[in-house]
């Protein structure tokens, strides 16, 4: 299936998660991404994916088929972070992303639930067949990340920046459409909901009845 030509100028419907929902970036999300920006500088935070700076990806626009969207938490609506398509691409069905959690509110899921509704919302729903990112080597923390999404290193690329008398290298990864459906069969059997996620029962476990004595 060829990908969508659908244009950006159009806003993107909600894709909710488990945790998160993706969101359009509104005026009042402005001081709110700039901070985020400013916390990130100042705690060195390591960036996922293909690099991403919030304000300054929101007020570049939407390039192409290109999107950006706010990450807000599915209880109480906080904004937590934003995630962006890179070099969106509908003749050859790849795409990559860039996304940032505020320090503050990492380590609580949310970068990986907003990266599944992501894919299911660009595989499921706009039919693009591939995603890639690029990490950095010493970004352990993102490589295990996408490693437990199903991502594959494909290549290394040695780049040209010296920090701390090292050559960074960035890591390539991929995942196409089937092997994201192969791991996440719930999540895209559910894409004409608007991007829902099935949400399974929680906390109730199946108890054999106990035994009757004679």
């Amino acid at each position: 299936m060829r990908p969508d030509a659908v244009s950006r100028s159009a806003v993107e419907p909600e894709q909710v998660g488990r945790k998160v929902r993706l969101r359009e970036v509104g005026l009042r999300d402005r001081r709110v991404l700039m901070g985020f920006d400013r916390d990130m500088a100042r705690e060195a935070t390591p960036l996922i994916g293909g690099g991403h700076r919030h304000w300054a990806s929101h007020r570049s626009g939407s390039a192409g088929d290109d999107i950006h969207f706010g990450i807000e938490t599915v209880r109480g609506r906080m904004l937590v972070g934003s995630v962006c398509t890179i070099g969106a691409d509908p003749a050859t069905g790849l795409f990559g992303y860039g996304i940032g959690i505020a320090p503050r509110h990492q380590r609580c899921g949310y970068a990986t639930d907003a990266i599944t509704v992501l894919l299911t919302h660009m595989f499921g729903q706009r039919g693009f067949r591939k995603c890639e990112v690029s990490v950095y080597g010493g970004n352990l923390a993102s490589l295990s990340l996408h490693g437990g999404l199903g991502f594959r290193e494909e290549s290394r690329l040695r780049d040209t920046e010296v920090v701390r008398g090292e050559i960074k290298y960035l890591v390539r990864m991929g995942i196409t459409a089937e092997e994201f459906a192969a791991r996440r069969p719930d999540d895209l059997g559910d894409l004409g909901r608007r991007g829902q996620h099935r949400r399974p029962r929680r906390g109730k476990h199946w108890r054999a009845p106990a035994a009757v004595s004679g």
